[in-house]
């Protein structure tokens, strides 16, 4: 195991559809509108991102890379990433057209293609994206990689040879320690991501973004499951008011409950 200082990170970064905007569903649903519609960085991708950063201020981390898969676009988030402190971006470049069927399965392939090429210690990443709440890149990235996993992260420190991570779990906390190299998945209370500084934001755009293909690390794209259709949630219908019990009953009775 590297030293401390020594440790390098690779972080995952995600474009998606802004959490502030009300997503609409295609005509065909097929999926969702995302032309002309705002993104920015998955916000637990975000938080992943500031763990690194501060990490590496600690001079635990010595370099934190990161990385996002998808179209040209996702530059863009990269480069958020770098003006909160990352040093350098990987981007794995995909069509849109393949990237619309791109799930946490090729993701995590590429990840831990990319983790190997790299020669990282720490895979951080975001416990889940908001776009699909599919909550598995990080633990298929760990099976792929044979390397340990804490997920749902609050808490991450340096303990001799190890990680100790502290869990969000149904219980309460549950405390682990990592044999490094590992993969760290962010939970909402990990920390409290900064806001990127004029000048950092000047500074990112001068900082490496490498592109590189699937291919190029080996990594078959092809889906393994098809989406048959994206329906709207339901509608909930307006409540009603009732002045009495019997009111109540009557109307329980009128639409079939009792």
């Amino acid at each position: 195991m590297a030293a401390a200082s020594g440790l390098r990170a690779m972080v995952g970064v995600k474009r998606v559809i802004d959490y502030a905007v009300k997503v609409r569903v295609k005509p065909d649903k097929t999926g969702v509108v995302t032309d002309g519609v705002k993104h920015s960085m998955n916000p637990f991708c975000e938080i992943a991102v500031e763990e690194a950063v501060r990490l590496k201020e600690k001079k635990l981390v010595s370099e934190v890379i990161a990385v996002s898969c998808g179209p040209q676009q996702c530059q863009e988030t990269i480069r958020t990433a770098l003006a909160m402190g990352a040093d350098r971006g990987l981007h794995v470049e995909i069509p849109a057209k393949d990237y619309e069927s791109l799930g946490p399965f090729q993701v995590s392939k590429i990840l831990a293609a990319l983790a190997k090429k790299e020669d990282v210690n720490l895979l951080l990443l975001g416990k889940q994206a908001i776009d699909d709440d599919c909550n598995q890149t990080g633990q298929m990235t760990a099976a792929f990689l044979d390397w340990p996993q804490g997920t749902f992260a609050s808490e991450v420190t340096l303990d001799g040879d190890k990680l100790k991570v502290e869990r969000e779990v149904d219980g309460g906390l549950e405390t682990v320690h990592l044999k490094l190299p590992a993969v760290v998945t962010a939970d909402l209370r990990l920390n409290e991501p900064r806001y990127a500084t004029l000048p950092n934001i000047m500074k990112a755009k001068k900082k490496k973004i490498e592109v590189v293909k699937p291919s190029d690390l080996g990594v078959d794209l092809t889906p393994r499951l098809k989406t048959l259709s994206v329906e709207d949630p339901p509608q909930r219908t307006a409540g009603v008011k009732v002045e009495t019990v019997d009111d109540l009953v009557a109307k329980l009775k009128e639409s079939g409950r009792i």
